[in-house]
This record gives structure tokens, C-alpha cells and sequence, in this order.
């Protein structure tokens, strides 16, 4: 669901508008989540800027640096990763939104 939408529970019936949420406190907490997603994704490339050259230009066998890279990856950053976006979402403001 989008920021600003109205949504009706299927159960009970009552309309909740999401746009009693102040937008700036949103929108914050939007760029904060952005953010670390991008710095995930800036890492891979960087990561992924050095091997190709490596691999390409000096020589195939750094090929074997990739598993090596990919694992350190997946059971190093991405939990230290993962917990800067938990804590990041953890700390956003809360909100109580009231039924129209």
C-alpha cells in the first residue's frame, strides 16, 4: 500500500487512511531504509568492480577469489547488514493511525 491511501479491512469493515502519518516522518524513514539498500548494493559493485579486472586483465585465476567473496558476503555482511536495517526500522517513530 501506498503512503496516502485509503484501505478498507476486509474483516471488520473500518477505513484507514495512511495519510494521517506526517509525511516528513515517513519519507524519513523511507530514506533511511533506501539508504542502507544502497549501500549493500554499492559494496557488490565495488566488489564486483575489482574482480572482473582482476579476472579479465591479470589473470583467470582469481576466478577462485569469488566463492571466497561470495561467502563473506552471505555469512559475514549481509547479518551485520541485516541488523543495521532491523535497528533502522526498529527506531522509526510510531505511529497510531484511527479509523475513518
Amino acid at each position: 500500500m501506498a503512503y496516502g491511501e485509503r484501505w478498507v479491512c476486509e474483516r471488520c469493515g473500518r477505513a484507514w487512511d495512511t495519510s494521517q502519518i506526517p509525511a516528513e516522518e515517513y519519507h524519513g524513514l523511507l530514506r533511511r531504509i533506501r539508504r542502507r539498500q544502497l549501500e549493500a548494493f554499492g559494496l557488490g559493485a565495488a566488489l564486483a568492480a575489482i574482480l572482473i579486472p582482476l579476472i579479465a586483465v591479470v589473470s583467470a585465476s582469481f576466478i577462485y577469489l569469488v566463492p571466497t567473496a561470495m561467502a563473506g558476503w552471505l555469512f559475514l555482511y549481509r547479518p551485520f547488514w541485516r541488523r543495521r536495517v532491523h535497528r533502522a526500522a526498529q527506531s522509526a517513530p510510531r505511529w497510531e493511525l484511527h479509523p475513518e
